[in-house]
C-alpha cells in the first residue's frame, strides 16, 4: 500500500487531502503541530480536526506532532516511510501576510526553511515521490494592482479585451513589487520547490493559490475570509472591510476542487511545474458581493464597517487563469461556485456558531 505524507494535516487543505487519500487507499502520515492556534488563537486550532481524522481513519492515518523546522525530525519521518512513500502534499505554513509582519523570523523559517527541510528529506529518501506545494498568488506581490481596472456597481473588473480578463497566468512577473513578508517567504519556498524539480529531476509542482476555502476552514480575522465572514454574519461579530471600497475581487477554490487538482497532477507528474490555481471565472466575488450572499444565505445582516486603509501589498483584483492546468490535465475542472461554497460553509457550521452566539 502506498504512503503519503501530508504536512499541515489538521488544516483546511491538509485535512481534505488526508480524507481523499485514505479513501483512495493510501496510508497517510500527517505532520501538524497546531501552530495555527499560536498564529490566530484557540478558535483557529487544528486539534479538533486532527482528533476527527484519528477517530475516523484509525490505522490508515498516523499523526506526527512535528514542527517542519525540525530538520532531524523531518528526516526521520521520511526515512521511516522511504520504501512506500509515493506522494508528499505540503500545506503547512504561516498563512497570513498580516501576521508575518509581527514575527518575520518565524514566518520565514516556517515557510522557507521548513519547505527546504521537506524537499531535502524527499530527495534523500524518496526522490521519485510526487512533491506538491501549496504556494500563493502573493508571490506576484502587488503587481496585479497595476492592471487597468474599472469600477462597476459592486466590484472592480478588467476590460473584456485585456489579456488577463480570463485570469492571471504565470507570465506575470514576481519582481519589482511589494509582496508582504509572507509573500517573500512563500516565494522563497516556491522557487526552491521549482529548483529541486529542475536541478534534481524530482516531480514537483507549485500551486499558486488564490483564496482557498471550504466548510472545514477555521476562519480567523487574519486568514480565511469567506469562513470568517459567514461566522461573523451568524454570530453578530463586527467585520471590517479593509480598503478599496469593498470592491476588491478574489477568486475562491473549494478545498475538494484543489485536492482533485493534486490528484490529477500526481497521476501524471512532471518536474518543476507551476500553476496559478483558484476559483477562476467560475468562482469569484468582491467583498460587497460576498457580504450580500452571506446575508442572504444566513437570513441575517452582517454588522460591518469599511476602513480606508488596505493591507500592505493586498490585491485589488485577483482571478486565476485555470486554462494552463486544464490543458495539461483535461479531466479536471471547478465544481463549486461561490454560492455553493458559502452554503456549505453555513450548513456545516451553523449549529456550532449559533451555540457560540
Amino acid at each position: 500500500m502506498p504512503t503519503a505524507i501530508v504536512t499541515g494535516s489538521g488544516g483546511l487543505i491538509g485535512s481534505e487531502s488526508v480524507d481523499h487519500l485514505v479513501r483512495a487507499g493510501y496510508d497517510v502520515v500527517g505532520i501538524d503541530n497546531d501552530m495555527r492556534a499560536r498564529f490566530f488563537g484557540a478558535s483557529a486550532s487544528t486539534t479538533p480536526t486532527t482528533d476527527r481524522l484519528l477517530r475516523d481513519f484509525g490505522d490508515s492515518f498516523r499523526w506526527l506532532d512535528l514542527d517542519i523546522r525540525d530538520a532531524d525530525g523531518v528526516e526521520r519521518a521520511f526515512a521511516e516511510h522511504a520504501r512506500s512513500l509515493a506522494l508528499v502534499i505540503h500545506t503547512a505554513a504561516q498563512p497570513s501576510h498580516d501576521w508575518a509582519a509581527s514575527d518575520p523570523h518565524t514566518d520565514f523559517t516556517v515557510n522557507a526553511n521548513g519547505t527546504m527541510n521537506l524537499l531535502q528529506a524527499a530527495r534523500r529518501h524518496a526522490p521519485d515521490a510526487t512533491f506538491i506545494f501549496c504556494s500563493t498568488n502573493k508571490v506576484y506581490g502587488d503587481l496585479p494592482n497595476h492592471l487597468p481596472l474599472v469600477e462597476i456597481d459592486e466590484r472592480l473588473e478588467l476590460p473584456a479585451d485585456h489579456r488577463y480578463f480570463r485570469g492571471i497566468d504565470t507570465s506575470m512577473s514576481i519582481d519589482s513589487s511589494t509582496h508582504s513578508l509572507f509573500g517573500v517567504s512563500k516565494a522563497a519556498a516556491d522557487l526552491m520547490v521549482q529548483e529541486y524539480g529542475r536541478y534534481f529531476g524530482m516531480p514537483t509542482v507549485c500551486f499558486r493559490g488564490g483564496c482557498l476555502t471550504g466548510p472545514n476552514h477555521a476562519g480567523a480575522k487574519l486568514h480565511g475570509f469567506l469562513s470568517y465572514l459567514m461566522r461573523c454574519t451568524m454570530t453578530g461579530e463586527p467585520y471590517t472591510v479593509l480598503g478599496y471600497g469593498g470592491k476588491q475581487v478574489r477568486d475562491n477554490i473549494h478545498s475538494a476542487d484543489l485536492v482533485a487538482a493534486f490528484e490529477a497532477f500526481h497521476r501524471a507528474p512532471r518536474p518543476a511545474a507551476v500553476y496559478n490555481i483558484g476559483g477562476g471565472r467560475a468562482s469569484n466575488c468582491s467583498m460587497l458581493e460576498a457580504i450580500a450572499m452571506c446575508e442572504s444565505i444566513a437570513g441575517r445582516e452582517l454588522q460591518w464597517s469599511l476602513s480606508d486603509e488596505n493591507r500592505i501589498g493586498d490585491h485589488r483584483w485577483w482571478i486565476s487563469d485555470l486554462d494552463p492546468f486544464r490543458r495539461d490535465y483535461p479531466g479536471w475542472d471547478i465544481t463549486y461556485d461561490i454560492e455553493a461554497v458559502l452554503r456549505e460553509i453555513h450548513d456545516q457550521n451553523v449549529e456550532l456558531w449559533l451555540a457560540a452566539r
